[in-house]
């Protein structure tokens, strides 16, 4: 249940950097609200995860799939660049994450 929690709360994440952007300085007031819950849902799920999963692993997981994401929803949705080696180092991070949940215990 705690990985669910971690990665819903890694969505979350996603969610808040995009709505960051959206928000454009927070001048923007629907996407500044979206931003606040967001990122507290997020910051909140994290913390109910850590109860159980290691701090290490749950931190770093949370902030790959932060990464991760972001980079992804950037390209598919702001036209962000996506050259082989950007989708590398997204590919990299991936494999990261994965690797920590493969071996925490």
């Amino acid at each position: 249940m705690a990985r669910m929690i971690l990665a819903s709360a890694g969505v979350l994440e996603i969610g808040f950097a995009f709505g960051m952007k959206l928000s454009e300085g927070f001048t923007r007031l629907i996407p500044s609200l979206f931003t606040a819950a967001t990122g507290l849902s997020s910051v909140f799920l994290l913390s109910l995860a850590l109860r159980t999963l290691p701090v290490g692993t749950g931190y770093a997981v949370w902030t790959g799939i932060d990464a991760a994401g972001t980079a992804i929803v950037g390209i598919a949705m702001l036209g962000e660049s996506a050259s082989p080696v950007r989708m590398l180092f997204i590919a990299l991070i991936l494999g990261g994450v994965i690797g920590l949940r493969l071996v925490s215990a």
